[in-house]
């Protein structure tokens, strides 16, 4: 089993096409990057997610939002929630999302992704600065008060089990390159936020 998984390996080589990453961003008028939005169940990443990649498209930029639920419907339909499903889960996404800014996109995404070492991951398979975390910053209590699916009282009273945040740790990002205080602000706000940091690293031009 072994001797044939390294012949497999030997004789898959990357491909190097004419029409590379650069010309396709240049063709767009943008750097390609990945957003990668974490927080907690309902602290509002695919809410803000969605508002940026509306107003990036507003602007004439190239987009795509990859949702943690849509994901679930096709990619990932066959993972479940275990620690181990949940790394293949993200391990999925990071690839998808490295092919995706290789097509010159601005790629956003929102995951719970609650560990460090896994965001870390997809972190290392992008290129320095095109990887830009975005903890979407709202308290485990404004979240529960929110709860717009209803898990976090299903978690409360037991039907969910391995919950983030009540019986699942969350690791808070130590050093994001956005920090968004979403319990705080109106959601126009975080969305500048988020475009003056992507002018700042000339992700779109100032």
């Amino acid at each position: 089993m072994s001797t044939t998984m390294k012949t497999k390996d030997e004789n898959i080589v990357w491909h190097q096409h004419a029409v590379d990453k650069n010309f396709r961003a240049q063709l767009k008028k943008q750097k390609p990057a990945v957003l990668w939005f974490t927080g907690l169940s309902g602290a509002g990443k695919s809410t803000v997610a969605g508002a940026l990649e509306n107003k990036l498209a507003q602007l004439g930029y190239h987009t795509y939002l990859l949702d943690g639920d849509n994901v679930r419907h096709g990619l990932c339909s066959d993972l479940g929630f275990s620690a181990q499903d949940r790394r293949e889960n993200i391990r999925r996404i990071g690839e998808l999302a490295k092919l995706m800014a290789d097509a010159g996109l601005i790629v956003l995404t929102a995951f719970i992704s609650p560990h460090r070492a896994e965001r870390q991951l997809v972190r290392e398979l992008l290129p320095e600065g095109e990887f830009l975390e975005v903890f979407v910053n709202t308290s485990l209590a404004v979240c529960e008060q929110r709860d717009p699916k209803g898990l976090y009282k299903k978690a409360r009273t037991g039907e969910i089990t391995n919950f983030t945040g009540v019986s699942a740790e969350y690791e808070e990002p130590l050093n994001p390159e956005i920090d968004l205080p979403a319990g705080d602000l109106p959601i126009e706000q975080l969305v500048e936020f988020c475009l003056q940091a992507l002018r700042k690293r000339s992700i779109i031009p100032d």
